[in-house]
């Protein structure tokens, strides 16, 4: 095992894209049922293998398992909590342009962290697997609550909402222990949804459930401090935040100016992974909470929706920018998003992805090469 510890300069968000192999062998277990489990984990296994090795190679002080093993960056997490089931539904979430896969969370029973959820073996494989520090990242508190229809929460109790969020905040807590001793050091929450209570549309779909978007905000917030505030000293917390990723499109719009101050000050959280490739994500101004100390901010310059290249004068262009509102001490760089949020994978290949981590390599080099 490695000494390193993060925050590192470079680093990604988790997800890379699935090989031919894997996406064979999942339909093969799940659609044909032509193999078995253990022949399919064989399989994700090798691929597993294989993308810590990428990592590894271009330089990356920190590798994941790349999500290999999940369907979705989330509701593979969420489905395996006690009180969660996935439903298969006609129609799914839309993104612009598409549909997301029909498959929807629903809260039936009071909600756990269970001593056997898959992703700590998830974790282990890898930690077993790497000489540099293992990473694994879940969604973050806030997606139990923002991508669950009040109308599929069933326990009675759930639907107080302050109860409901205190309860998915005692999970989060339970698996926050639970991966410590699974040996994880380095854990990241995707909270997403922050930035989609930036976005004028989702906020009013908020509205229109009877939620205050800027109480969701504070609560959001309060969630994911009470989860992590007793880890231990040596873990670090990552958070990543972004505006939907499903086949490079995307599902929200708007700057950080609503939450910055409650997600930089108000979560206790180590390091922000922040969507930054697009106007989208309005300006770097918002940087400007986050407090001095140790906290990092990982830029999310570089898109994985597209395979085209940023130029390195594009790059420190940005951070001339971001340097005005935070220390450059306090910044490093990754990717604006993973690279398959879900299984299908963005629109760029596997050889656009290797140059995609490269060049974040390279820009944290010449940028903190001292």
């Amino acid at each position: 095992m490695t000494t390193l510890k993060p925050p590192f300069r470079a680093d990604h968000v988790g997800s890379l894209l699935r090989t031919d192999a894997v996406k064979a062998a999942r339909k093969q277990f799940f659609e044909s049922h032509t193999i078995t489990q253990a022949e399919l984990q064989a399989v994700e296994d090798a691929a597993i293998i294989d993308q810590i090795k990428l990592q590894e190679s271009v330089g990356l002080q920190v590798v994941t398992d790349g999500e290999t093993r999940r369907s979705f960056w989330h509701y593979d997490f969420m489905g395996a909590l006690t009180g969660f089931d996935l439903e298969d539904r006609s129609e799914g979430v839309p993104f612009a342009g598409v549909q997301l896969r029909p498959v929807f969370p629903t809260i039936k029973g009071i909600l756990d962290f269970p001593e056997d959820h898959p992703m700590l073996a998830h974790y282990a494989f890898v930690a077993q697997h790497t000489t540099v520090m293992p990473k694994i990242s879940i969604p973050g508190p806030s997606c139990c609550h923002f991508r669950v229809a009040p109308e599929d929460i069933t326990p009675p109790e759930y639907q107080d909402i302050e109860v409901l969020t205190a309860d998915i905040a005692k999970t989060y807590k339970k698996a926050v222990d639970a991966f410590y001793q699974a040996g994880c050091r380095y854990l990241q929450m995707d909270d997403i949804f922050f930035a989609y209570l930036c976005d004028p549309k989702h906020r009013a779909d908020k509205e229109k459930q009877g939620q205050d978007p800027d109480w969701l905000i504070q609560r959001y917030a309060w969630m994911m401090h009470e989860a992590i505030k007793d880890r231990p000293a040596d873990m670090t917390i990552g958070m990543h935040m972004c505006r939907g990723n499903f086949r490079s499109t995307y599902a929200a719009e708007g700057s950080y100016d609503q939450v910055a101050d409650a997600v930089f000050n108000q979560t206790g959280v180590d390091i922000f992974f922040m969507e930054y490739d697009t106007e989208r994500a309005g300006g770097l101004a918002p940087l400007k909470f986050l407090q001095k100390g140790h906290q990092r901010v990982m830029a999310g310059f570089i898109t994985t929706k597209t395979g085209e290249l940023e130029s390195m004068d594009a790059l420190k262009a940005q951070f001339e920018i971001a340097s005005q509102y935070v220390d450059m001490d306090q910044l490093g760089i990754a990717p604006q998003c993973g690279f398959a949020s879900t299984e299908e994978g963005n629109a760029i290949t596997e050889d656009d992805q290797k140059r995609k981590l490269e060049l974040v390599m390279e820009c944290a080099q010449t940028l903190w090469s001292h």
